[in-house]
């Protein structure tokens, strides 16, 4: 388990090797395989950890420098893998959340379900396009909307915007500052710092709710249903 930690924290620092691996070895297949990696990280409860911001901006800078690696093919095809992945999540929680809510489903961490709940209940529609910019919740955010039964016609609004938006900025992120001098040669610690800010909101989110004095719980629960049923509306 140790080395499976190792190995991701490698790939996530190192990116712009593995990716050029890739591109070396399997051709034109490579977009394939970036297609299948952004739709499972958003797309799939049990895969979070796959890496989304830093391999959209590492490929969007590959672009820049390998002329064999089209952004302009790269970019819809990531940009419809978002939507789709989101697309599938959502159902997935409308089908089968409300078991995930009430059973220990053991490759589900609750915490980060339950992280979401709170950000989907504070901020709404908007947190299916908040969350594309934040890793974790980004996977969870589309599951728990369907869990809430959240209008699909709303849901997939935001999701077809904040999906567009966050391929666009990522992608063409790496692929006009990607190889700058600067970059290239802290690349590593570039999508450090990509994955640092990103997990900065709920990190803020969480610190500013454990400064709150606790609601008494039936106070609580109202007004946990009253949002719930608005959203519903």
């Amino acid at each position: 388990m140790v080395d499976v930690i190792k190995f991701l924290i490698d790939v996530f620092l190192h990116l712009d090797h593995y990716l050029n691996d890739i591109i070396t070895n399997f051709g034109a297949w490579t977009y394939l395989i970036l297609f299948v990696v952004i739709f499972l990280e958003t797309g799939v409860v049990v895969t979070p950890f796959l890496p989304g911001d830093s391999l959209l901006f590492a490929a969007g800078a590959l672009a820049a420098a390998v002329p064999a690696f089209n952004v302009w093919v790269f970019w819809p095809l990531v940009f419809i893998a978002a939507v789709l992945g989101d697309t599938v999540n959502y159902s997935i929680g409308k089908y089968i959340g409300p078991r995930v809510f009430r059973e220990d489903v053991r490759f589900l961490k609750k915490e980060y379900l339950e992280r979401t709940q709170a950000f989907y209940e504070k901020h709404g529609g908007k947190t299916i396009f908040l969350a594309r910019f934040v890793p974790i919740i980004r996977t969870f955010a589309p599951f728990v909307a369907g869990v809430g039964e959240m209008r699909y016609s709303y849901f997939i609004t935001y999701n077809i915007v904040g999906g567009f938006v966050w391929t666009t900025l990522f992608t063409f992120m790496g692929y006009f500052f990607g190889n700058l001098q600067f970059v290239e040669e802290n690349f590593s610690l570039v999508i450090f710092a990509i994955i640092f800010i990103s997990l900065l909101p709920p990190v803020i989110e969480y610190l500013k709710e454990r400064k709150k004095p606790e609601e008494p719980a039936e106070t609580l629960e109202q007004t946990e249903t009253a949002a719930a049923q608005q959203e519903i509306e």
